[in-house]
């Protein structure tokens, strides 16, 4: 089981599409968890197109917390994905409800990790940095944060001014390697190297800009002709291999260091 997190800096680079499509094409079980503080479901109005009415969502998870029945809620508040073999955490109604998240995050992350015995990823769409109610420990707690951007200037410089404060929040809780970027639409007009020579962030995968193909993840749309062909799906397995070998490498270079007892050590 892998804790992967998506976030982004600024402006609308494909955060929630991108999570969208790794989930979909995942060759594993894989929860796929909206914790964008923003409110409002991208999934269930996007690619459900808002045919599926959830009975329960982030907001009742941090009443269980409460409880002390977190761990218990999680399974009852997911939705399967017809057709995949991904299921949906929603997220919040409303952004209202934002600051009443931040008491979940870390608990949550302990959550999450627990389902590693049941053999199921999960991969989370954390929204936009530095939002009230941002879910901060997830990312440290993840065993990859993806700094998802487009290649342009104006990406490239909302990432940049994120960067340096990433950097440092990995350092301190030893989990430098679990930090990389996701390059949406690589070359327009940025390489990989540039944006890892600015950012000094490795680049570890880029997704094809592909309009229309982005719009089945995204709005669910119809799927066009050779979809399963498509530049954006094999960039879409291309980053997942590169994920997994990621997640490995780390875990295997962590295996042989002491625990670190702070926020965001690995399992």
């Amino acid at each position: 089981m892998a804790l992967i997190v998506l976030t982004s800096a600024s402006g609308s680079p494909g955060t929630t599409t991108s999570a969208v499509g790794l989930a979909l094409t995942w060759p594993r079980p894989v929860l796929l968890v909206e914790a964008d503080p923003t409110g409002g479901s991208s999934v269930l109005a996007g690619y459900l197109r808002g045919q599926t009415a959830p009975t329960a969502s982030l907001i009742d998870l941090a009443l269980a917390h409460r409880h002390g029945q977190l761990e218990q809620a999680v399974p009852k508040a997911t939705v399967r994905i017809n057709g995949t073999s991904a299921a949906l955490l929603p997220g919040t109604r409303s952004h209202t409800q934002a600051p009443s998240l931040v008491p979940l995050w870390e608990p949550l992350a302990a959550a999450l990790k627990t389902l590693e015995p049941t053999g199921q990823d999960v991969i989370v769409d954390a929204g936009r940095l530095g939002l009230t109610g941002f879910p901060e420990p997830l990312l440290y707690a993840a065993d990859l944060c993806l700094l998802t951007m487009r290649s342009d200037l104006v990406s490239l410089s909302g990432a940049r001014s994120w960067a340096q404060t990433l950097r440092a929040g990995f350092e301190r809780v030893g989990g430098s390697a679990s930090l990389a970027v996701l390059m949406v639409g690589e070359g327009h007009p940025y390489t990989a190297r540039e944006v890892h020579k600015v950012l000094q962030i490795p680049v570890i995968a880029s997704l094809a800009w592909e309009p229309a193909a982005a719009r089945v993840f995204g709005r669910g749309a119809k799927a066009p002709r050779k979809f399963g062909t498509s530049p954006l799906v094999r960039s879409l397995t291309a980053a997942r291999d590169a994920i997994d070998s990621t997640v490995a490498a780390n875990r295997a270079e962590l295996a042989g260091q002491p625990l670190r007892s702070s926020m965001g050590a690995r399992s």
